[in-house]
């Protein structure tokens, strides 16, 4: 709210309003950063509850996630033309940091596309139930039946990219290679995975 009330004034002063800007002076909270991701004994309850999943779209577009470490919004919005089966990449055009980034893509990502491809006729990857035109939406629900089904607690869709650069980091991977896949564009961001090698 803080950061929306200072942008709208520092705007309204760009544009040679006569004022002050009145969040100039608040000093923001401290915002803790999670590191929720699923620990190894919620990867085989996960993954069962995953299969027992009958919205096999929702199913696709989770696994998808996971094994892409690609943020949800970019997953959600993933429309064939962007996808090369042949060269095994996924061009995502426009990242959250502004940039464009080749995500490699491995077998079973690929498998399941190929399944889904033959499923649509639609320009998007993971369409919408209702309307083969727009693309799905944030699947709450379904989501947390997955949850629910598999006894895990405090999980987002979104920690299924820090489950992805944790494991890249228990198995050794380097923060560069971590940060690489992830498309973060600061090393910052990739801290809390040397941390996670380290433990």
């Amino acid at each position: 709210m803080l950061a929306l009330v200072r942008a709208v004034y520092n705007k309204a002063i760009e544009w040679e309003w006569q004022g002050q800007n009145p969040a100039t002076h608040i000093k923001p909270f401290k915002e803790k950063s999670r590191d929720r991701f699923l620990q190894p004994e919620e990867i085989k309850r996960f993954f069962q509850s995953l299969e027992y999943e009958p919205n096999t779209l929702v199913r696709d577009f989770i696994k998808v996630c996971l094994f892409t470490g690609a943020r949800k919004n970019n997953v959600l919005s993933m429309k064939w033309e962007d996808i090369s089966l042949k060269q095994a990449t996924w061009y995502i055009k426009e990242t959250k940091n502004g940039e464009t980034q080749a995500v490699p893509l491995t077998e079973e990502v690929l498998s399941i596309l190929k399944e889904r491809q033959k499923a649509t006729d639609s320009i998007w990857v993971f369409p919408s139930n209702q309307n083969s035109n727009i693309h799905l939406t944030d699947p709450k629900k379904t989501w947390a039946n997955i949850l629910d089904r598999a006894e895990i607690q405090d999980l987002r869709i979104h920690d299924l990219r820090r489950t992805l650069g944790s494991y890249q980091a228990i198995l050794g991977a380097n923060s560069f290679t971590i940060g690489r896949s992830l498309g973060h564009k600061s090393s910052k961001a990739t801290e809390i995975y040397a941390r996670m090698n380290l433990d």
